[in-house]
């Protein structure tokens, strides 16, 4: 049956035209795209690279790429003057930004920080490489060596590349961005919550508990080392260099490395203005400190997260400026998005606005996330996207503006597609129809066109009310069955066509090593640590 199976697989993969080793291999339904719209396409490929070259005829490189992306966003809270009415803070640097550019209303992420960024930064989705877990220190694991990154992809083409702020990629040495591509880089490894909350502040919050030596057992402790104590935030390296820890992680240092991320994506952009080459920064700031120590409520919302929604709104601001303060703004393409929907379990913080669902759902409001671009004098202004677009296709579609698209792996499956006709041409424009969203490991829904089917929790050889219209059910209120008995046996091939293509290339199963190897300046606490994961790993050995 497997052999069968696998056949079967090489007659769709030959029967959509995938064979040809020079192509960008992609999931089964992009080929079925491409039989039905491939001429339309490549004819309009020829006339977006005209654009292109004439751009670089009149500014004698290639695009210059800044991708801002923070986390854990309800769609509506940002870039919409209404709903910030509605919230009870202000951003008006987004606003205005989809006021001079694009406004997505149907950009997917993942549901998660870390499966998101790693989908960014290989065009896979992240069970692909086995980065859909969100670990929390040490980990023990990363991103593997052999994934190609959009930042490795953009070096063969000659840009500058710098990596800031929330990587979240893994701890060790391999998954370290200046590893995986980066010129320059400075990172955090794991996500907000072990400064913001792992002391004594955030246990008298309630947000930890049991952490500090306060909290912990006093008359039976035996074990002195299980706490993670010796954990690292925050690191910086040059490509081909070891690492070294910025600033030991507490809650002051965790303000200041936020502070001095955002000075370098500043001074980055200041120092790449005249380089001959085009740069691509990618900075995906921390954004929250939900700790109220030391913060000033100015929002009607009177909550950290609003304050930090307007900082992160100022900051963007400040790189907008910086572009046109050296004159590059109409040779840079702007991307400001979240990386995936609010973490409801963050008391008094996020919330569901528009779509239900949150951080970690394969609902909308887990993956469905404001994002806007801007690109001055290309892009043009008050565009309202309502096509699909997902995390995914701006690897691609980066590649093409980078010139870059031959460096791009022929080995493996691509679910970034280029969607460069979006960014020129508008409305209309996408060149996808459907996405595949996992949680964790598990393949969770399909979505085609505006509706979408679930796969989890259904009964045994009858769906249930699996199907959604999100068009008339935006917020997935109502399940459907009958009205949609249609669309049973089209979704079935989907998931078919989808699971044939996996077994002929195979998901790369999570890469473990030993955390914080290649940091020069380790803290004792952070050997200590260190060797006990040694330990643990070499148990039975």
């Amino acid at each position: 049956m497997k052999n069968k199976l696998i056949l079967l697989t090489g007659l769709i993969i030959f029967g959509f035209g995938l064979v040809n080793s020079q192509e960008i291999i992609h999931d089964a339904e992009q080929a079925i795209l491409v039989e039905q719209y491939g001429e339309k396409w490549a004819e309009q490929d020829k006339e977006i690279q005209k654009k292109l070259d004439e751009l670089y005829k009149k500014h004698g490189k290639r695009p210059n790429i800044v991708h801002i992306m923070w986390d854990d966003n309800s769609f509506g809270e940002v870039g919409i003057e209404a709903f910030n009415k509605i919230r009870g803070f202000d951003t008006p640097r987004l606003n205005k930004m989809g006021e001079d550019g694009i406004t997505f209303t149907r950009m997917y992420t993942e549901p998660s920080c870390t499966p998101t960024r790693a989908a960014a930064l290989t065009g896979r989705l992240a069970v692909r490489s086995g980065m859909y877990t969100v670990a929390f220190p040490p980990e023990g694991a990363g991103l593997p060596a052999e994934e190609v990154t959009i930042a490795e992809i953009l070096s063969e083409a000659g840009y500058n590349t710098a990596f800031i702020a929330k990587a979240h990629q893994g701890d060790i040495e391999e998954s370290y961005m200046h590893n995986q591509g980066f010129d320059e880089a400075q990172f955090s490894l794991y996500n907000q919550f072990p400064p913001i909350f792992w002391h004594s502040d955030g246990e008298a919050g309630m947000m930890t508990i049991g952490y500090t030596e306060e909290m912990i057992e006093k008359e039976y402790l035996v074990d002195k080392t299980w706490r993670p104590y010796g954990y690292i935030m925050d690191i910086e390296g040059k490509k081909g260099g070891k690492a070294r820890e910025t600033l030991p992680p507490t809650l002051d240092n965790y303000r200041k490395i936020n502070e001095m991320h955002q000075e370098k994506a500043v001074d980055y952009i200041r120092r790449m203005a005249d380089d001959k080459d085009p740069f691509y920064l990618a900075y995906w700031p921390n954004v929250y400190d939900l700790n109220r120590r030391g913060q000033t409520m100015t929002t009607s919302n009177s909550t950290p997260f609003a304050q930090n929604i307007e900082r992160l709104d100022e900051y963007i601001g400040e790189i907008l400026d910086e572009l046109k303060s050296q004159g590059i703004a109409e040779n840079t393409l702007v991307i400001a998005m979240a990386d995936n929907g609010p973490m409801i379990e963050a008391p008094s913080a996020m919330y569901q606005v528009v779509f239900n669902g949150g951080k970690g759902d394969y609902r909308e409001g887990g993956i469905r996330v404001a994002a806007f671009a801007q690109w001055d004098g290309v892009i043009e202004p008050g565009t309202v996207i309502g096509d699909m677009i997902t995390v995914h296709d701006l690897f691609t579609t980066f590649a093409r503006l980078g010139d870059a698209m031959e460096y791009i792996p022929r080995d493996r499956i691509i679910d970034g597609i280029d969607q460069t006709a979006v960014f020129l041409e508008g409305d209309g424009q996408s060149r996808r129809d459907y996405y595949h969203v996992y949680t964790g490991p598990h393949h969770a829904a399909t979505i085609k066109q505006q509706y979408k089917r679930v796969w989890i929790g259904g009964r045994p050889g009858l769906v249930k009310n699996d199907f959604y219209d999100l068009y008339q059910d935006p917020r997935e209120m109502r399940g459907m069955m009958a009205q949609f008995l249609w669309a049973w046996g089209p979704f079935d091939m989907m998931k078919k066509r989808h699971d044939l293509m996996n077994e002929k290339y195979p998901f790369t199963p999570t890469r473990k090593g030993i955390p914080f190897e290649g940091i020069e300046n380790l803290r004792p606490e952070s050997v200590v640590y260190q060797e006990t994961v040694i330990k643990t790993m070499n148990t039975g050995k």
